[in-house]
């Protein structure tokens, strides 16, 4: 079996050896992103939630901006909320900036009571752009 195709974005590789995962595994045409938190420099969570899931997004964008994919390449999206009936109109303004225009990758919002001191977690499946 080949060892996986690891992807790390610039200067965060630390924090994820902490942890033990990878930012994201290259597997054939597809890039699969570990989920993305808004942690500040350090690993610890931005503590305003809105500024959390706009840095979220931004440690996201690195991952993909590392293997080179941009948020046009994204076609499924999975978000974790620990509170999704309060932060669910947040999290949608701060997507849609990021995603963009129609036509929209898949979305899959999941409640749950527990993220590592987080309020917010994303995670994406990217489709790698073929070289032209």
């Amino acid at each position: 079996m080949p060892k996986r195709d690891v992807v790390f974005p610039a200067d965060r590789q630390a924090l994820y050896e902490i942890n033990k995962y990878s930012a994201a595994i290259r597997s054939g045409d597809f890039l699969f992103v570990s989920g993305q938190v808004g942690s500040r420099e350090d690993g610890s969570p931005e503590p305003v939630f809105e500024k959390q899931v706009q840095l979220a997004f931004d440690n996201l964008a690195a991952v993909l901006k590392a293997a080179g994919c941009t948020f046009d390449d994204v076609v499924d999206v999975t978000t974790f909320h620990t509170d999704p009936a309060t932060q669910f109109e947040t999290v949608t303004a701060v997507r849609l900036k990021a995603i963009g225009d129609p036509p929209y990758p898949n979305w899959t919002a999941v409640g749950v009571n527990w993220l590592a001191g987080f309020d917010f977690e994303i995670k994406v499946v990217a489709r790698l752009p073929q070289p032209t």
